[in-house]
């Protein structure tokens, strides 16, 4: 019987994410969890590309929008399970137990947030995240997530967006469980930005996507 998880990976220029990212993810190998890794990548022009093929990932490549990257590597997908993360963001150590446990619930599920980064604003604003999963139900993309194929394409699947591609989908699956496990995130634009600036201005991107705003207009705001 097949290995029942496809591992989905968005990337542009990630070999230094992948190079951190990317070993953890054996310990799915180990367990017998892991059908495959598919790398979805919108024109690297560093190692990204040698990287991946060196991991035995299957290279999915067209236009650089992250929405659009994950739609076309879901899509090639042949797992039970898809398991979407970020190119910046690592599973904790002992990732894979909590992982098979939930494998019979059939529900999507997300885990908790963590940054690379010490003191009490990346405490805070992972906190902040982690108890915003629990109460209303909306995690942010640096979380991952764990859904079922079948659950995600009857939601419609990723939107083929460059920015809130997660949060649409988010809205459209049943409520995400949050797992007993981390996914370690980088807390570069943070560090760079400050972190209350940033998470304003996170918080602000969300409200105004939410309210309407167009998704192309909303990455231009945030990447500048």
């Amino acid at each position: 019987m097949p290995a029942p998880i496809s591992i989905i990976i968005p990337t542009l220029n990630a070999e230094a994410e992948l190079s951190r990212s990317l070993p953890v993810l054996m310990e799915g190998l180990q367990a017998g969890l892991i059908r495959e890794l598919i790398i979805t990548d919108g024109g690297s022009t560093d190692h990204t590309l040698e990287i991946a093929e060196e991991a035995g990932a299957e290279i999915v490549s067209g236009p650089a929008s992250r929405g659009g990257q994950l739609r076309r590597g879901c899509a090639a997908a042949k797992g039970e399970w898809l398991l979407v993360l970020h190119a910046d963001t690592a599973l904790q150590d002992g990732w894979t137990e909590p992982v098979a446990e939930h494998l019979t619930s059939g529900r999507p599920a997300v885990f908790r947030l963590a940054f690379r980064a010490k003191g009490g604003w990346p405490a805070w604003v992972a906190g902040w995240a982690n108890l915003r999963t629990r109460l209303f139900g909306l995690p942010y993309g640096d979380q991952g997530l764990f859904v079922p194929r079948k659950i995600y394409q009857a939601a419609g699947g990723f939107p083929d967006q460059p920015l809130m591609e997660d949060v649409a989908l988010i809205r459209a699956l049943p409520r995400a469980v949050l797992l007993n496990a981390q996914a370690v995130t980088s807390a570069e634009r943070y560090d760079r930005q400050g972190w209350f600036r940033r998470g304003a201005r996170n918080l602000w991107t969300l409200a105004r996507y939410y309210f309407g705003a167009d998704p192309e207009r909303l990455a231009q705001s945030y990447r500048r």
